[in-house]
């Protein structure tokens, strides 16, 4: 069951790999562009004080640029993703994880070097000195080691039979793993049982939600988290009818 479902799952990915490189720059920007000018008036971003944001690579994904800038614009503590070696060795735990670090301002985050896939990344040898939400000492219970809202990106969306959002990532699970562990610092024994929960939104480029009608559909097991809504490149902001997580 797993190795099939690990295959469909590349499948899609190989598949929409190809469509989207079809999709010409000026839909992407112009698609993002629709996007941000809806996010900005949806109350769940209005009202994050704390909020993940990943940096986009160049093509074929969802531009965060502006995003960032408007996030931290307004006065938004904004996290954005950092890639590390994971210090558990335990046969359970991948060998690299994913923790969210604050950017200090504009001028930070446009300090930041591209790496090789042309994406916006932190130098490990700043993370010492930056909020984290997973690796910082302030991680147990703390409302340091909270977040209100996480815009997602990924290579497909789609909803199943209970209004559900399905997401496919690139195949690393680090956004799933990051959740799994977020979630376990949040459990009642935390004391964390009076904190809003965690909203959870994909960006998507209208090439990137797929049509039961076209008999296409994201491949999910028990460890994929759904998502609470959909902002896609019409500016259309679609929330799930069922609960995510």
């Amino acid at each position: 069951m797993a190795a099939s479902l690990t295959a469909a799952k590349q499948q899609l990915r190989s598949l929409m790999k190809q469509r989207l490189s079809g999709v010409p720059q000026d839909s992407v920007l112009a698609q993002s562009r629709k996007i941000f000018e809806s996010l900005k008036d949806f109350a769940p971003y209005q009202d994050a004080a704390r909020i993940s944001i990943y940096l986009s690579m160049p093509a074929a994904e969802v531009q965060t640029d502006a995003l960032v800038r408007h996030a931290l614009d307004a006065g938004k503590q904004v996290f954005v993703p950092y890639l590390h070696r994971s210090p558990l060795e335990t046969s359970s735990t991948p060998a690299r994880l994913m923790d969210m670090v604050l950017l200090k301002s504009i001028q930070d985050y446009e300090g930041l070097k591209l790496d090789r896939w042309g994406i916006p990344s932190i130098d490990p040898a700043t993370v010492h000195d930056r909020q984290r939400i997973l690796g910082g000492p302030d991680v147990h219970g703390s409302d340091m080691s909270t977040l209100d809202l996480m815009l997602m990106p990924g290579v497909a969306f789609d909803f199943d039979e209970t209004g559900s959002v399905r997401r496919l990532g690139h195949g690393k699970g680090f956004y799933d793993y990051f959740l799994t562990r977020y979630l376990a610092r949040m459990d009642p024994s935390g004391g964390s049982l009076d904190r809003p929960p965690l909203r959870l939104y994909g960006l998507a480029l209208t090439e990137q939600l797929l049509s039961a009608s076209s008999g296409e559909l994201v491949p999910a097991g028990s460890h994929d988290r759904s998502l609470h809504g959909l902002v896609l490149g019409s500016g259309e902001i679609i929330e799930a009818s069922s609960g995510s997580m």
